[in-house]
């Protein structure tokens, strides 16, 4: 029998911005200082709820990622990385969120803005290892997002994004390193990288190295869909690596 008293429950919703980028050949993410409560002065995700009912999700999130940290939202794709709402993550209320993440080289240093003390880039072994106070429960989506970024990098040709016009094998196995968090034997990457066709194509002369040999160089090639993928080692893999 259907209660003619019973009312919907209240339900907030937000949208919250997982930027990653490599920097000094590790990964690194986007965090803004709280400046407002709760959780003032701890470290997050840069998001917030939305503007209007009519506020498009997507629209949302450039808005607070331009607000909150000043970069410009339009030169990053964003892809939605899931949703979030147990009925305890935010002392608020019930607050649903929904994550985007974003995944690209060089990005600039950010500006804090709106309700944020400060934003900059903060190294994902420190986030995930507990280093840092952490809001909500953000520790959770971002390691939902660097498994993401672990993966595209098995399927994807998105590693030779974060390396120059040109790039020598090794300077592309650190790539896989930073975000695989584990270091890589450079024979078994080597072979695994020329039986993937059309991932990478030779680009000419040869560079020296620091260890004053020749090392081969090469460009992004035509596959942006590996075939067979860059299958991760079966070992679990370290948190990005120990730090120095």
């Amino acid at each position: 029998m259907t209660d003619d008293r019973w009312e919907p429950p209240v339900v907030l919703l937000t949208v919250d911005l997982v930027i990653l980028t490599l920097r000094e050949s590790r990964l690194h993410v986007l965090l803004i200082e709280r400046g407002i409560e709760p959780y003032q002065g701890a470290m997050a995700l840069p998001g917030g709820f939305l503007q209007h009912p009519e506020e498009d999700l997507v629209t949302a999130a450039h808005r607070e990622l331009s607000e909150e940290t000043d970069l410009d939202a339009e030169t990053l794709r964003l892809e939605q990385l899931g949703v979030y709402g147990d009925p305890g993550r935010d002392p608020r209320g019930r607050v649903v969120t929904v994550a985007y993440l974003a995944i690209a080289p060089r990005l600039p240093e950010p500006a804090a803005g709106t309700d944020a003390a400060d934003a900059r880039w903060q190294r994902v072994d420190r986030v995930l290892s507990g280093d840092l106070e952490l809001a909500f429960d953000h520790r959770r989506i971002i390691a939902d997002a660097v498994e993401r970024a672990r993966v595209k990098l098995e399927h994807s040709a998105l590693a030779t994004a974060f390396c120059g016009p040109t790039f020598t094998i090794t300077e592309l196995q650190e790539v896989y390193e930073a975000v695989w968090g584990i270091p890589l034997d450079p024979r078994n990457f080597y072979r695994k990288v020329q039986k993937t066709d059309g991932f990478i194509v030779p680009a000419g002369p040869t560079r020296k190295t620091t260890a004053g040999r020749p090392a081969r160089l090469f460009r992004a090639g035509p596959r942006e869909v590996l075939h067979p993928p860059m299958a991760r080692p079966t070992e679990s893999p370290s948190v990005q690596g120990a730090a120095p």
